[in-house]
């Protein structure tokens, strides 16, 4: 089973073959997106071990949802020993979001 995530904005958006399914995460995402994956698994009698691939949009887009995005389909696809995709198509051994912009950093408060 092929799993698409796309962590761009704060509709999180999920592909598992051709099924797909949207979220409005909020400022939830980091704390509840691996039960909205688990549980969409579970809708098609599936589970962690049968993603077979993952696909991931890198970008641009949310800074936070990014990094989010990218940390969870780095550790899937180490843990279950399967090829990582951006959404070009292009193979990785880890994703690293492309955001469209310099991240805007605070300057530190003295």
């Amino acid at each position: 089973m092929k799993l698409f995530l796309d962590t761009s904005t704060n509709v999180c958006k999920i592909k598992l073959d051709s099924q797909e399914y949207s979220w409005d995460a909020g400022h939830e995402m980091a704390e509840k997106i691996f039960t909205f994956i688990h549980d969409k698994l579970l809708e098609n009698h599936a589970d962690w071990s049968d993603i077979t691939e993952i696909e991931f949009f890198s970008g641009p887009g949310s800074f936070t949802g990014l990094r989010i995005g990218a940390a969870i389909v780095n550790t899937l696809a180490d843990q279950l020993h399967i090829p990582l995709y951006d959404h070009n198509g292009i193979k990785h051994q880890i994703i690293i979001p492309e955001y469209g912009r310099p991240a805007n950093i605070s300057a530190p408060k003295q």
